[in-house]
């Protein structure tokens, strides 16, 4: 029986995408042919491979109006930021692409003189990259263009949300002139995502790496999934990322940052700022502008230029919210926000009213479980010691921001914060050279910047009895340079 992916736009939450899911024969096929389509692959140069990926991006760019209008439909994102993303996934994109002949470059060690020692990064083989919804291609791409880069293949399961991220970076990739099934795609139910990753036979065709972007329940079943295959699983998980506010901060500067990292996107973003730590002396002053900078904010159709702030994905997510925010307040919260200043918020549906809670503590899952909504709790705290305890008592550990003048002492705290991201005043940022990696239910991985590559990619050393020879070994990092037709 032929089964039938139906994406709902959270527009009006009419069916605007249909794809029929991949019969086991078509996941069969297109393993096979990723494998064999590897093989020759890592036979390329870097030049090679860098100017196939840039034609890629080249094409992608020429197509942002249909790809801006495709992401709003789908995910919801406001007409007026949908091209960002197209702007962003170039620049990053062609950042991993650029710096990948030095990330791969071969490595010359200590050696007697009659020998010649050195370490070459070899690829994994065939990629599986499953990528999630609200940000799909900026999540998509932090693996395929590293992974591709680096001599693999890649299988990309998008969101069931998002299907058509997948047929246009597939599209881009056929037009750039990538060798067919370098790059391919599947539409995919969970439990064939399973089996996929577990499907194991020797000599037979099957996946070496799999990275997920996704919720912690995702990642645990895609570690269940490659349990006993002994192969590489990078995870990027969920987020309670917190902001500390410092009594000698530009507090205008802050709200403005805080308010924009807590609600951009409408909030579904894992590393958007979910909770809100104010120095007492500031506290309320801080509390006053945000409050009048949220009440700016435009509820509305994501298709109206005029909107800043869309629906969420669809009505459970929002409804998940909403039952957070109630919580809270019988809890003894204090809402700031009247939904009425927001007339098209609704009762299930997924248009949801921003709100900012205060007299909030950590016995309330809105300020310790992820929310990916557009909600904020801000608490008060007495110093810098109550902010760092406080930053820390969270399963997750993404990202963490601190605002002040005092920029030695912001980077002490930074310091002594479980966080694989640290920002002095910015947040939900992520910078394509840096590299991006969780601590505790967060994940566990690396992706972008030089080390990015270290995950596609596996060291194999040479230990020749052989007199050395004078050799530029940074220049070539595979065993052949010929041009693949």
């Amino acid at each position: 029986m032929k089964k039938i992916q139906v994406t709902r736009s959270p527009i009006d939450n009419s069916v605007y995408v249909e794809r029929q899911q991949a019969s086991n024969a078509q996941i069969q096929q297109t393993l096979t042919l990723a494998t064999k389509a590897q093989k020759l692959w890592r036979q390329s140069s870097n030049k090679e491979r860098a100017e196939i990926c840039h034609r890629m991006v080249d094409i992608f760019i020429a197509n942002e109006d249909e790809i801006s209008q495709q992401l709003c439909w789908m995910m919801g994102r406001p007409i007026q930021y949908a091209k960002n993303e197209v702007t962003t996934m170039a620049q990053r994109a062609r950042y991993m692409i650029d710096v990948a002949e030095t990330a791969l470059a071969t490595i010359e060690t200590p050696s007697p003189p009659d020998f010649t020692c050195y370490i070459k990064l070899e690829p994994l083989g065939v990629v599986l990259a499953i990528a999630p919804w609200n940000y799909p291609y900026l999540t998509a791409i932090n693996v395929i263009i590293p992974a591709i880069m680096s001599g693999n293949s890649v299988i990309l399961k998008h969101s069931a949300q998002t299907p058509l991220c997948a047929e246009q970076l597939a599209s881009a990739f056929k037009q750039a002139a990538l060798p067919e099934g370098v790059f391919q795609y599947l539409h995919l139910s969970h439990s064939d995502t399973e089996s996929l990753i577990k499907q194991y036979q020797p000599n037979l065709p099957r996946i070496n790496y799999v990275a997920f972007t996704g919720s912690v329940t995702g990642g645990k079943m895609i570690e269940q999934a490659s349990s006993g295959r002994f192969i590489g699983v990078g995870l990027e998980l969920g987020g309670k990322d917190p902001a500390y506010v410092r009594a000698d901060a530009d507090i205008d500067y802050a709200v403005e940052t805080c308010i924009d990292g807590a609600f951009f996107n409408s909030g579904q973003s894992c590393c958007a700022v979910e909770r809100i730590y104010v120095h007492k002396q500031v506290f309320d002053q801080f509390v006053v502008k945000a409050v009048k900078l949220i009440n700016q904010y435009k509820l509305g159709r994501p298709d109206d230029p005029d909107t800043t702030l869309g629906p969420v994905v669809n009505t459970s997510a929002a409804n998940f919210v909403r039952e957070q925010i109630k919580e809270a307040i019988q809890s003894g919260a204090i809402p700031h926000i009247e939904e009425l200043n927001f007339p098209l918020a609704q009762t299930n549906s997924p248009y949801l009213a921003p709100q900012l809670l205060t007299n909030v503590d950590h016995s309330m899952r809105l300020m310790t479980e992820e929310t990916f909504g557009p909600v904020i709790g801000v608490m008060s705290v007495n110093d810098d010691h109550q902010a760092i305890a406080l930053m820390n008592d969270s399963e997750f550990g993404l990202t963490a921001s601190v605002f002040s003048s005092n920029i030695s002492t912001a980077v002490e705290i930074g310091e002594q914060l479980e966080t694989g991201t640290f920002f002095i005043n910015r947040c939900d940022y992520v910078d394509p050279a840096l590299a991006w990696v969780g601590v505790k239910n967060s994940g566990r991985g690396c992706t972008l910047s030089e080390l990015g590559y270290q995950s596609y990619t596996r060291p194999k050393s040479f230990h020749l009895k052989a007199k050395r020879q004078t050799k530029d070994f940074s220049s070539k990092n595979q065993a052949t340079t010929q041009p693949i037709s």
